[in-house]
């Protein structure tokens, strides 16, 4: 436990006792002394405009990936070139959309690529970088140059986990920190949090795990890639106040409506979320056709209607407007359509307490990381399904 956030704790207590704070104010003005005391206080300033609305842009990217890279040297070479490659798009990207642009999020693993057949040890000496390494130093200052959100996606090592990486999203702020990082939970080829859950949760609570980043520019939590498909990984964000989803993708496009991009429009819809997904434009490197991940990226807003959705190639035509005075609104409005609302979670606590379908810590072992062979993510598959039919969940 020394090693949560000490912060973390009375952060939430101040803004929930803010929050607090304001709805009894709220309450309170439908009293006489309310009313007085309303009628007495100066008109409210208006909210800053990012508060009200601002642009945001999916950045499509080709990934140029590490994998022919035969040295940790050439692989952040390579690294460091794609980041030189973004600073330049993203000065052209704000002259395109304008002044008013404070969002950008770019592709899954838009500095690597994926690990293709390499081991956990050394796809994470060529591929994931540190936390306080030069790629974020990077990044950050790519977010005070051009004074803008910065959200993408990475492999990252963490110090408590020696020997392991994790798919990690990211949020960059104006000022060059790194103000959110969310841990992918759901994957077939990397270790993820679950994997270690006992001492992740001691490390970083639960809100770590579902981490959101209260902003100038609204609520914001990051999902990763096919994360989008489980609705409790996003809903876990909007019980936290997540009022804009972060959908950093490499996924496929196709001409028939690809299932992600359904789920995307699910998922903000029914959490009244704002969502911006970047998918590549393509992954160089790897032995598949480079276009088979290219293409999509979209803006959908808080109702699930999609704003714009761009074509295939690298492009930053995916912007549009967060409406975020609209989505406050919408929120605060009763009535059926306010879903987020009406939503009774206590009726699934007792559902979801029973089901352990995938074991948990799989790499801790006796209070160490156990370091996996790649098979080890298809065995626990496997587990899982033995499991659901001994159970008469999955028929055999």
């Amino acid at each position: 436990m020394a090693d949560r956030d000490p912060d973390q704790p009375g952060r939430r207590r101040l803004l929930q006792g803010l929050a607090g704070g304001a709805l009894l104010g709220a309450a309170a003005s439908g009293s006489a002394a309310g009313r007085e005391a309303a009628s007495a206080a100066p008109p409210a300033s208006p909210a800053p405009a990012a508060e009200r609305g601002y642009y945001a842009c999916a950045m499509q990217l080709a990934v140029d990936a590490v994998n022919p890279d035969t040295s940790r040297e050439s692989a952040r070479a390579r690294m460091q070139a794609t980041l030189r490659r973004v600073d330049g798009m993203l000065e052209g990207t704000r002259r395109w959309v304008g002044p008013d642009l404070r969002l950008v999020v770019l592709p899954e693993y838009f500095m690597t690529g994926f690990p293709w057949g390499e081991s956990i040890p050394a796809w994470r000496d060529k591929a994931a970088i540190d936390g306080d390494g030069p790629e974020y130093a990077a990044l950050g200052a790519m977010a005070r140059q051009h004074q803008l959100f910065l959200a993408g996606n990475a492999y990252e090592t963490d110090r408590h986990f020696p020997g392991l990486y994790f798919q990690a999203s990211f949020v960059v702020a104006p000022s060059g920190d790194v103000v959110l990082r969310y841990r992918r939970l759901v994957s077939l080829f990397a270790p993820t949090p679950y994997d270690v859950w006992d001492r992740y949760l001691d490390v970083y609570g639960l809100d770590g795990v579902f981490p959101v980043a209260r902003t100038g520019i609204g609520q914001l939590a990051a999902i990763a890639s096919e994360e989008i498909l489980y609705p409790e990984i996003a809903r876990c964000h909007a019980m936290r106040g997540a009022e804009v989803f972060l959908h950093s993708s490499s996924e496929a496009y196709t001409v028939t409506t690809p299932q992600k991009k359904i789920a995307r429009q699910a998922r903000a819809l029914e959490n009244l979320a704002c969502l911006v997904s970047a998918n590549s434009a393509g992954v160089r490197g790897v032995n598949v056709p480079v276009d088979s991940a290219n293409g999509g990226s979209d803006v959908i807003d808080y109702l699930g209607n999609v704003l714009v959705a761009a074509g295939m190639g690298e492009t930053i035509t995916a912007y549009a407007r967060i409406d975020l005075a609209g989505l406050r609104e919408y929120r605060r409005r009763p009535g059926m359509p306010n879903l987020l609302s009406r939503q009774a979670f206590g009726l699934f606590e007792a559902s979801y307490a029973n089901a352990d379908f995938r074991r948990k810590n799989g790499l801790w072992r006796d209070g160490k990381v156990v370091v996996p062979e790649r098979g080890y993510f298809i065995e626990s598959q496997r587990d899982t399904l033995a499991r659901l039919q001994a159970r008469g969940i999955v028929v055999p």
